[in-house]
């Protein structure tokens, strides 16, 4: 199995925050830190507002049955089976919300962590303490990466969920549709390539 653009972005991860022991100015990492968070709350605020989409469908249930009966390709859809496929997406943004949450409350405690990294006079006086600290922070680091890219893929895959409302055959090629993008992104893309150069892993 080929190494993921997410493994390789963890390199990346250790080797900017490791690089953080040779400077005192702490506020460059802070700064990615908080881009990196700003963009977290983002899509924490945005599968809220979808979360209350769905319930919005819900509650206009016999318009949106309507609607979807003039799609081609569409499978009448009866109202319990409609309301289930509804409730389906919601758990899909609720477990992206939960992500996008714990993702921003682990980018707070790095900001946090990167504090805790001695200036560069004291690193040689504790090597062992600032490696330490610098690992911490590292961990943290991936993890908080870790539960992002999870929501993220959950709002992929919800796409390709949206197309059981029209139907099984449409639901079925939405998916793989979207899968094989989230594959291609991960192990053959071009952004991969470029972030392998210099990698060794």
């Amino acid at each position: 199995m080929p190494v993921s653009l997410t493994q390789v972005m963890n390199v990346h991860r250790a080797r900017w925050l490791q690089n953080s022991l040779g400077r005192d100015l702490k506020m460059i990492d802070t700064s990615i830190l908080a881009g990196l968070q700003q963009g977290t709350g983002f899509f924490a605020s945005t599968t809220l507002l979808a979360i209350g989409g769905c319930f919005a469908l819900l509650g206009a249930t016999d318009q949106v049955l309507g609607v979807l009966s003039g799609i081609p390709f569409s499978t009448p859809a009866e109202r319990d089976a409609f309301e289930l496929k509804v409730a389906g997406l919601l758990i899909i943004f609720a477990y992206s919300f939960f992500k996008f949450g714990w993702s921003y409350r682990l980018f707070n405690y790095c900001q946090i962590l990167i504090g805790c990294i001695p200036m560069v006079d004291d690193v040689e006086k504790s090597r062992v303490q600032a490696d330490l600290a610098v690992q911490r922070t590292i961990a943290i680091n991936i993890l908080a990466g870790k539960h992002f890219n999870a929501g993220f893929r959950a709002i992929f895959i919800s796409l390709g969920y949206i197309g059981w409302f029209i139907g099984p055959v449409v639901f079925l090629c939405s998916t793989l549709l979207v899968m094989a993008v989230l594959e291609r992104r991960q192990y053959f893309s071009a952004a991969r390539r470029s972030l392998m150069i210099g990698v060794d892993i």
